[in-house]
């Protein structure tokens, strides 16, 4: 499903340059649950923007579903973005003002939709919240915010999802629960990659890809 060769990136902070991604050669198979796992500054999140269509490489080829996104414009990226991939964010990223429903239903509008509020409230169904569809962000609960946040995600069936440190706020228990709706999605068919510092959460994928200092240091699945 992915496939990327040699990427890097390198952003400039006035005359000192940084070398954020220094050669990253990836493939990421269809129905994958795969982690990205490494310390802070190793590239992991980096990485993460690029396979979400929400940075560019510096140097280096990215395909995704056999599309090579190297020489596409911003409206083509981001159509893509749209229909191919959801984000699950550590922060939940909701619109404090709007209900949970309103915002499982903002890609729908974005996208084009008519029927937003049925396809929404399943979709909040799925995730186990029926009874907080009408609840704004500060009523609910850190477990039941990213449940929203992962609803949206899901809501126009993407098939990959990108988490970047989805459980970092919540706790032991709720994380766990979280992550279960991950296991449920990929079971599915949906192809899953989280970025993570918990070595438990990691432990719980099938496939953990460790960086440092902008490049693979090790690929569990090369060891399997």
């Amino acid at each position: 499903m992915i496939e990327v060769n040699d990427l890097k990136k390198t952003y400039s902070i006035g005359k000192i340059e940084v070398h954020a991604l220094r050669g990253i050669t990836l493939k990421i198979r269809k129905g994958e649950f795969m982690a990205i796992m490494g310390p802070s500054g190793s590239g992991k999140s980096t990485l993460m923007n690029i396979l979400g269509c929400l940075d560019r490489p510096t140097e280096g080829s990215y395909t995704l579903d056999q599309v090579h996104l190297d020489n596409l414009g911003d409206d083509e990226l981001a159509s893509i973005r749209n229909r191919k991939i959801g984000f699950v964010f550590q922060t939940f990223n909701l619109l404090s003002r709007n209900t949970a429903l309103e915002n499982v239903e903002l890609p729908l509008l974005y996208a084009g939709f008519t029927d937003t509020k049925n396809t929404a409230l399943k979709t909040l169904e799925d995730v186990g919240l029926a009874g907080r569809v009408n609840h704004r962000p500060n009523e609910l609960s850190g477990g039941e915010r990213q449940r929203v946040a992962i609803a949206r995600a899901i809501v126009l069936n993407p098939s990959l999802i990108l988490a970047d440190e989805p459980t970092g706020n919540l706790d032991s228990g709720t994380g766990n629960e979280i992550l279960k709706l991950f296991e449920w999605l990929n079971e599915k068919g949906t192809t899953v990659v989280i970025v993570t510092h918990e070595r438990e959460i990691a432990m719980k994928c099938r496939r953990t890809v460790y960086t440092r200092d902008g490049l693979i240091q090790r690929d569990s699945a090369a060891e399997n």
